[in-house]
């Protein structure tokens, strides 16, 4: 009786073909990625303006339309309880003293990209730890980043 035996493997043709097909898939999609994780610092930031320009305004209308008051207690009037007048921070509402107000946020987000990358801090102009640049004429707050550029070549602290 006579047996025989079929190999099957993949002849070289086919390989080269698999070859070709994955070096092309990863043409396309690395530079999709590499963009992607490039531009996450400018989506965290547009996302942290955001949240913190959202929390003024909510403020603000709880307030009388009154913006926090300065930077150095900006921090406590968006994450703590306070009066009407913004004053009397605290991490607890106090209905008898009226402190019934906020908070707006949980905590002061860090800055996700430039030279004060991390940096919590709230002041009018640039220093040491501060990340937010706030204007309380205005209300307006912006991302101590000073000339940094986004991959579009648009500065941060534009957003």
């Amino acid at each position: 009786m006579k047996t025989t035996m079929n190999h099957r493997a993949f002849s070289l043709v086919e390989l080269v073909i698999v070859i070709v097909i994955i070096g092309v898939i990863s043409a396309i999609a690395i530079p999709r990625l590499t963009r992607g994780a490039t531009n996450a610092g400018a989506a965290a930031l547009k996302q942290d303006l955001a949240t913190m320009r959202n929390a003024v305004e909510l403020y603000r209308a709880e307030h009388d339309g009154k913006f926090p008051t300065s930077e150095a207690t900006l921090a406590d009037q968006l994450t703590k309880y306070t009066k009407a007048d913004g004053t009397g921070a605290q991490t607890t509402v106090d209905v008898g003293n009226g402190i019934i107000y906020g908070p707006y946020l949980k905590a002061i987000p860090p800055v996700p990209v430039g030279p004060r990358k991390g940096a919590t801090g709230i002041g009018t102009a640039d220093a040491a730890g501060i990340g937010w640049l706030y204007d309380a004429s205005t209300g307006e707050i912006t991302a101590n980043t000073g000339s940094a550029l986004d991959n579009d070549g648009v500065a941060y602290s534009a957003y």
